[in-house]
């Protein structure tokens, strides 16, 4: 017979920064990872895609997801409490245009858990825009993992706008 324990609030004690937000490792014991999510105001994540299925939870704040079409897209809005669910290879972007971080609950896959630990950075405290060569490290792990990243002039067309 297998000994389970129950505990509150679990983590692993390691967290990291993705160029902005930052992602705690909550629980990653079974077939999936369960993470905790911070967006601090006016940071977004750039339009991307992976086989990967991601669902979030809002817990404080509000956070602006774009939903993706053929032809078209939409930012939705979604606030404390609400479920955004984010299918496998759907193209998808976050930004927190409040005033407020942005706090997420995201379960996702062992394989989504891996990209987090090997693109994030340390934390130490400072937010730091990311260097070129860390910009070409994430494209390359993204390309390892095949995962796709938008272009500048593709984010542009659904409103992020950034240059490094």
């Amino acid at each position: 017979m297998t000994t389970a324990s129950t505990e509150k609030n679990p983590s692993t004690g390691l967290t990291v920064e993705v160029f902005g937000p930052t992602v705690e490792f909550l629980t990653t014991e079974s077939g999936f990872s369960v993470l905790k999510g911070v967006v601090p105001p006016g940071v977004f994540v750039p339009m991307h895609s992976h086989p990967d299925v991601e669902d979030f939870i809002v817990i404080a704040g509000e956070m602006q997801c774009l939903k993706q079409e053929t032809e078209s897209h939409e930012w939705i809005t979604a606030k404390v409490g609400d479920y955004i669910h984010v299918p496998g290879n759907a193209r998808h972007a976050w930004r927190n245009a409040s005033n407020e971080p942005a706090i997420l609950l995201i379960i996702t896959t062992n394989k989504m858990e891996q990209f987090f630990r090997e693109s994030g950075r340390s934390i130490d405290g400072t937010l730091q825009l990311p260097t070129p060569e860390e910009l070409g490290k994430l494209a390359a792990i993204s390309a390892k993992y095949g995962y796709w990243l938008a272009t500048p002039e593709e984010n542009a067309a659904v409103g992020i706008h950034f240059s490094f």
